[in-house]
């Protein structure tokens, strides 16, 4: 073979559909229709949300975040890639928000799956292009990032079933493989590079379950192991996301055993932390660790012979599906092929940019002097697509919980009730992932430094004190149905775990302390305007 035909034969058997891969049909099938899933719990999350967030009456309105873009000209288009632009009413972004939960069904139930995934990917990128504080997750750029992939890796067609005749792009598979690794042990790198001691001797994840964004009743009761426990599984997560996940990439059952372990860990931290959907993602994205001779065995009986899995095609040795691959090559395509070749070159275009640009942020990691051109990896970052990852790198050694006061005469303070938040210390910590409760999680992170670094504190105040119908939608009830309140302030209460005796006394999961304002109290005016009040009478205790 000629240099050049080399060169095709290497580039068509990454990146062109019909020289993919035969032996990921299920494995394909298994992801898409869990990524589906996720998307649908994503969607379903800003059905209920997104007006009091970022509506016309909300937390961070996309109207006035989009007008203050205008001044950008036509770049604005590429800071903000968002059909929002064409109406920021609240209307629109439930009609976003309803079409990504169709388009999200679609993809669960197999029916035009590409199409589908498009439609879910600018649906969810449109909002968080323009979500500002509320888009600013991690897990929003894993799901934008493997939603993107699996367009090259869905089956063409109405009702593809397997999609046999249309096979996974290779190069899609190896870069959501590469995401799911950079997520593990990115993560890893970055809680070394932190200095965090707690990393460094093993006690991270002595106080952790407590002091996550959304504890669960699974994580109270972990959080009372003995410390070998804590210490046993600090040490587990450094060696799994460090070495473990590097049998990625050696071949047949050493990836079935990678698998099997990360699935269970994932498992436990669904069930002792809700961190929405970001687990399931990184869960669902080891399903592509396996092949379809391994699956098929769990098909049921039924079913099997319906598949007609090829044996050649599920064979484990990767060398010999590529050389089966170049000789496939050599042959003529059929007359009237001129197009054979527009889909591998777009596929190989953008998963090129995303391998270059991923790889060099991984790189940069040790190397931050690196003569890399970034050029290309800034290019891509208003789209999420080609993301560096690390989670927990620096732990959270208190629990402080951000709670909105309203009163009528400063003095009598009635609590806003939150949903999902710890609150009442009665009530049991639930289990809602993959749902996210955006705001909730916002005002965690918020609490963490000073109320001018978080300007949705504030912003929740005034909107509290204008009766925003939205905004109010975002917690459990109205503690002033009549009117809006005349006073509302933010106080800030550290949390903690009671021990089993406190519990079995009291049946309290949690017991807190006042430690005073977080914001300024804010009153409003009869002209509409907001005024801060700073009596400090006002700061009495709150009624409960």
């Amino acid at each position: 073979m000629t240099a050049e035909s080399v060169f095709q034969s290497r580039f068509r058997y990454f990146f062109d559909r019909d020289r993919g891969s035969g032996n990921h049909l299920i494995a394909r099938w298994l992801f898409l229709r869990s990524l589906g899933l996720i998307y649908f719990s994503a969607f379903l999350a800003l059905i209920f949300q997104i007006r009091g967030m970022i509506g016309i009456r909300g937390i961070l309105p996309a109207a006035e975040y989009l007008n203050h873009l205008r001044r950008l000209g036509a770049m604005r288009f590429f800071y903000a890639p968002t059909i929002i632009w064409l109406s920021s009413t609240d209307t629109a972004l439930l009609v976003l928000s309803w079409i990504g939960l169709a388009a999200s069904v679609l993809v669960v139930i197999n029916l035009a799956p590409r199409p589908a995934l498009l439609l879910c990917f600018l649906s969810f990128l449109s909002f968080i292009s323009v979500s500002q504080d509320f888009g600013e997750y991690q897990s929003d750029g894993m799901l934008l990032e493997a939603g993107f992939l699996a367009l090259f890796l869905a089956p063409r067609g109405l009702r593809p079933g397997l999609g046999r005749t249309s096979l996974p792009v290779r190069g899609a598979i190896w870069l959501l493989l590469w995401e799911w690794f950079r997520i593990y042990f990115e993560s890893g790198v970055v809680k070394l590079e932190s200095g965090d001691p707690t990393w460094r001797n093993l006690t991270a994840l002595y106080e952790y379950y407590q002091n996550g964004p959304l504890p669960t009743w699974v994580g109270w009761y972990l959080q009372h192991l003995p410390n070998w426990f804590h210490i046993g599984t600090a040490a587990a997560t450094l060696l799994m996301e460090l070495l473990l996940v590097w049998m990625a990439f050696l071949p047949g059952r050493w990836r079935i055993a990678c698998f099997w372990i990360v699935t269970a860990w994932q498992a436990g931290v669904i069930l002792s932390a809700n961190y929405a959907f970001l687990n399931y993602l990184v869960l669902v994205l080891g399903f592509l660790l396996l092949e379809d001779g391994y699956l098929s065995r769990f098909v049921p009986g039924r079913w099997r012979g319906k598949l007609q899995l090829d044996s050649a095609n599920t064979s484990a040795d990767a060398h010999q599906e590529e050389h089966d691959a170049e000789q496939e090559s050599e042959t003529p395509a059929p007359a009237g092929s001129r197009w054979r070749w527009v889909q591998p070159i777009i596929a190989g275009f953008f998963l090129s940019w995303i391998c270059y640009s991923t790889s060099v942020q991984l790189i940069l990691m040790f190397w931050r002097t690196e003569p890399f051109p970034v050029t290309p990896v800034a290019a891509l970052e208003p789209f999420r697509v080609a993301n560096a990852y690390g989670l927990f790198a620096v732990m959270t050694p208190h629990r402080y919980e951000i709670e909105f006061q309203g009163s009528n005469d400063g003095q009598l303070w009635t609590p806003y009730p939150f949903r999902y938040k710890p609150q009442d210390i009665r009530e049991r910590p639930g289990i809602y992932a993959p749902y996210q409760p955006r705001f909730d999680w916002n005002l965690w992170f918020a609490s963490l430094g000073p109320w001018q670094q978080a300007p949705i504190v504030p912003l929740t105040q005034e909107r509290l004190l204008e009766g925003s119908p939205a905004v109010l939608s975002l917690f459990r009830a109205n503690p002033f149905p009549d009117h809006p309140p005349r006073y509302v302030r933010a106080v800030l209460w550290q949390y903690w775990f009671t021990t089993y005796a406190q519990k079995q006394s009291t049946g309290e999961w949690w017991r807190r302390e006042m430690l005073g304002a977080f914001a300024p109290t804010l009153e409003r005016l009869p002209n509409g305007d907001f005024s801060e009040v700073s009596v400090a009478q006002l700061y009495g205790p709150p009624s409960d």
